[in-house]
């Protein structure tokens, strides 16, 4: 469960890996074509500076723009153990990421731990609460339990793209088109209180209305 360490059953299925090492390299050049623009993003680097890990919170569907936007930051992803999460992780591997594998709900002990250790060391972490399974845009405690274990301020990132392909899969994953304008915008920041996990997870609806304050001012960018 150590970031970056181990494999999965799924990375040792040969045509899975496959389409793993093309996605990361389509996803590259994809990427250089799109225009992207952040806005709302002030929180982001103040906190940055002052050495605060942030837990960054965003939509399954959306992880693609965001992951190419934030490479090379160091950032540590927790990704599902299936089939497209190790499609996910190779992608994020390729653009710098960390990558912790589990979720919050199904071994949640031990993806807990391991993101409450990558927090420790200094890095950001991005959750996807509606991830691995859906429903799409509905929110899991996981997020508000681990930013509250870890004191670290919950941001919610969202995205607008001016043309996309959207996918048949649960959560309509999102691939901009090439030379898309893509705006990506950051929810205020808020910590997370309570005593323990129980209490943490009634802030669910919080991060609710996070995702939505980012879903709103990305697509006002384009207005």
């Amino acid at each position: 469960m150590r970031a970056d360490a181990g494999a999965t059953e799924a990375s040792r299925d040969p045509k899975i890996a496959r389409l793993a090492r093309a996605g990361a390299v389509l996803v590259k050049l994809l990427g250089r074509t799109w225009r992207i623009r952040a806005s709302h993003d002030a929180e982001v680097k103040r906190l940055r500076d002052a050495g605060q890990p942030i837990v960054f919170s965003l939509w399954h569907g959306d992880l693609l723009p965001l992951l190419y936007h934030h490479q090379g930051e160091g950032v540590t992803v927790l990704i599902s153990e299936h089939g497209d999460g190790e499609i996910i992780a190779t992608i994020a591997q390729s653009l710098g990421y960390r990558t912790v594998r589990g979720s919050t709900s199904r071994g949640a002990a031990r993806a807990l731990l391991e993101l409450a250790r990558e927090v420790e060391a200094g890095h950001d972490l991005a959750i996807t609460p509606d991830g691995p399974r859906g429903p799409a845009k509905s929110v899991a405690p996981g997020v508000a339990v681990v930013a509250n274990r870890s004191a670290a301020p919950v941001i919610g990132a969202a995205v607008h793209a001016s043309s996309a392909w959207r996918l048949k899969s649960w959560d309509r994953f999102l691939i901009p088109r090439p030379f898309a304008r893509i705006s990506i915008a950051y929810s205020d920041s808020s910590l997370i209180d309570g005593s323990d996990a129980r209490e943490a997870a009634l802030a669910a609806d919080k991060v609710g209305e996070m995702m939505q304050e980012a879903e709103q001012r990305a697509r006002e960018a384009f207005e």
